[in-house]
């Protein structure tokens, strides 16, 4: 006697489609990846790493400048005004003008640069730029660029801030 038992096709079979799920997906995967490297820029990679090498090193050479000088400063954000409180333990330090940078985080695009003007007795003021929500990196330097204080913030800041020199441990 010979039984015959009936075969579903192959594109029934329960085992085809379990063992097709994870190729499958991965070269789902795979296209979703690429895709999304292709179409966005990535900022935080550099081209020439060597040149910003020894850009870090003129930079450290301005943070220690501004520490032998003896440089702070305290920023306030308040209202649409920038106050900036330039002081040195080293005597009075008069400036034409100073820059700001603000630097965003993640998007290069968003950075500022604002000039400050003295007012009196070692205080600056600039008009503040609208939109200068979230956090930030502040760069302060001098007009021939020759030192440099750091700082972070997050803004709208409910306090001044204070910027120092950005020597090592630091940060």
């Amino acid at each position: 006697m010979t039984e015959s038992t009936n075969v579903s096709p192959w594109y029934r079979q329960p085992w085809f489609w379990f063992l097709l799920i994870f190729p499958g997906m991965s070269v789902i995967w795979c296209t979703i990846a690429i895709t999304v490297a292709l179409n966005s820029d990535n900022d935080m990679v550099s081209d020439d790493y060597s040149k910003e090498g020894r850009g870090i090193n003129a930079e450290l050479a301005r943070d220690t400048k501004a520490a032998d000088l003896g440089l702070y400063a305290e920023l306030d954000f308040s209202g649409e005004r920038l106050e900036l409180t330039l002081d040195s333990t080293s005597g009075e330090r008069r400036f034409p003008y100073l820059i700001l940078n603000l630097f965003h985080p993640t998007l290069a695009e968003r950075d500022r640069t604002i000039q400050l003007q003295p007012t009196s007795g070692g205080r600056y003021s600039a008009a503040l730029p609208k939109g200068l929500d979230g956090r930030w990196y502040l760069d302060l330097r001098g007009p021939e660029n020759q030192w440099r204080l750091k700082g972070e913030t997050s803004l709208p800041a409910g306090r001044p801030l204070e910027l120092s020199p950005g020597i090592i441990g630091q940060g």
